[in-house]
């Protein structure tokens, strides 16, 4: 057990790499807000996208949003930050990182956003559009409002994923949390450092997972009171 401790819960292991840490908690956190608000903007685009039936553009959406979903988030960010730079296109790892979670991301977001459209009745579409309001304007004001509303449960169950694989950024050398971790690991010859991150993702993810059982019971308790 003093082992144990001595590897995995070192105070001062803890103290000593703090800056490493912090600095690796700084990247994660840009990196999660720069890629999760492109997914989210991109994923809502594409549904708005397939709702409107445009045959052909509508054949290029379910072709890219099956692909994207079917890969690997780490086969993409390793063609994005390797194999680009062989045609002249050289990212950094933050911008391969972010490109690659968005892009996978808002595939999976857009199906979200587009499953909550589709239970809207389309009579409030056409109530609309006889307004004069344009396929925009209905979206925007009476459609989306009411669909964000509905896919809110998985939408947050989505981030939560979206957030904790951030973490492979660490494969193209992103000093992210994990990367950052694994240094001072290095540095130190002690796991203690690994623990750290664990508590940090910890930090990040815990109050999503609050949220999500609290728009479950939300979400419960109101369907019960429409169904009595």
């Amino acid at each position: 057990m003093t082992a144990f401790a001595e590897n995995f819960l070192n105070i001062d292991v803890l103290i000593h790499t703090r800056l490493l840490l912090i600095s690796g908690l700084v990247t994660t956190l840009r990196l999660i807000a720069a890629s999760l608000g492109i997914a989210i903007g991109w994923g809502l685009v594409l549904s708005v996208m397939r709702h409107a039936r445009i045959p052909l553009v509508d054949m290029f959406l379910v072709g890219y949003t099956d692909l994207l979903r079917a890969l690997p988030v780490l086969s993409l960010l390793l063609v994005l930050y390797y194999a680009l730079p062989f045609v002249g296109i050289e990212l950094s790892s933050f911008m391969a990182a972010t490109l690659a979670l968005s892009l996978t991301g808002g595939a999976y977001y857009s199906e979200i956003f587009r499953a909550g459209i589709e239970t809207i009745e389309k009579g409030q579409s056409e109530a609309a559009r006889s307004l004069g309001l344009s396929y925009v304007q209905t979206m925007q004001y009476v459609i989306l409002p009411q669909a964000i509303r509905i896919v809110l449960p998985p939408l947050t169950t989505n981030t939560l994923e979206f957030i904790k694989s951030t973490a492979v950024a660490s494969v193209v050398a992103l000093p992210d949390i994990l990367h950052k971790a694994c240094q001072a690991e290095q540095l130190t010859f002690n796991c203690t450092p690994l623990m750290g991150a664990y508590v940090l993702y910890l930090a990040i993810c815990l109050p999503l997972v609050q949220l999500i059982a609290y728009l479950e019971r939300h979400f419960k308790t109101d369907a019960g009171r429409i169904a009595q």
